[in-house]
């Protein structure tokens, strides 16, 4: 059975003084019956780290370089995200694809590079409303899930985030209808491309205005394994609603 996965991303959000809110939430959870990943902005890493070290709690990364080393003026890499103590980044996610102009074919590169090292790769995907009013959800989801996953993928380095774009920050949410098609078809997919042990294996979380308010009913649809949450993860409080709920899904 997949365990199930509640994911915070602060964005760029967060000075050292609000690392605390890390220690409210293991103070909250201390034995969770999901696995927790919280993704900070990079200057973050390595303090975030060290409170969580030796808790039910992982640290992620928001990015990381394809390459190894070299001249990338604010880049950091996938060796250097793991020496933090970090175990997990995400990559792909909309605004980065967008405000970065990052391709699928980056975004694969990228995460072989953070598979690598050890880290594992929260890949995201998502459409836009116009491909969404279009009725090109699905080919959209397929053309990214094919170019930004590497053949490296497994069951442990690689977890998939659905986010729809237009859901991202807005307080719109499909339906559960239509949360559940695309996780069903990226399920499908996974299992063609690697086969049924890898492709069950995989984590496919949902992300896109995740609430409190509106988590448990997400988390009884097919194959939404967890989310990845922004703004609701900044606070221990709000982000632990979201945890106990997933708990009560399992």
């Amino acid at each position: 059975m997949r365990r199930k996965l509640a994911a915070g991303n602060w964005k760029m959000n967060g000075l050292r003084r609000d690392l605390t809110e890390i220690d409210a939430l293991l103070a909250l959870h201390p034995a969770p019956q999901v696995d927790l990943l919280l993704c900070l902005p990079s200057v973050l890493l390595l303090e975030g780290a060290a409170r969580a070290e030796g808790h039910a709690l992982t640290i992620g990364a928001q990015d990381c370089h394809h390459r190894p080393a070299g001249a990338h003026t604010g880049d950091i890499s996938a060796s250097m995200v793991a020496d933090t103590g970090a175990s997990a980044v995400i990559l792909g996610h909309s605004e980065r694809r967008d405000e970065h102009e990052e391709s699928s074919e980056i975004v694969r590169k990228k995460a072989r590079r953070a598979m690598e090292a050890g880290l594992t790769a929260v890949i995201c995907l998502g459409e836009s409303l116009d491909e969404r009013e279009a009725l090109n959800t699905l080919d959209i989801i397929d053309g990214q899930l094919s170019a930004s996953v590497p053949d490296n993928a497994t069951g442990l380095n690689l977890v998939i985030a659905y986010e729809p774009i237009w859901a991202i920050g807005t307080g719109l949410t499909p339906t559960l209808e239509q949360i559940g098609e695309v996780h069903d078809f990226i399920r499908t997919r996974l299992e063609r491309r690697f086969g049924p042990g890898v492709g069950q294996a995989v984590r496919i979380l949902y992300g896109g205005s995740v609430k409190p308010e509106n988590c448990a009913e997400i988390f009884q649809v097919s194959n939404v394994d967890g989310a990845l949450v922004g703004g609701a993860s900044l606070k221990a409080d709000d982000f632990s609603l979201i945890i106990n709920a997933l708990e009560a899904s399992v």
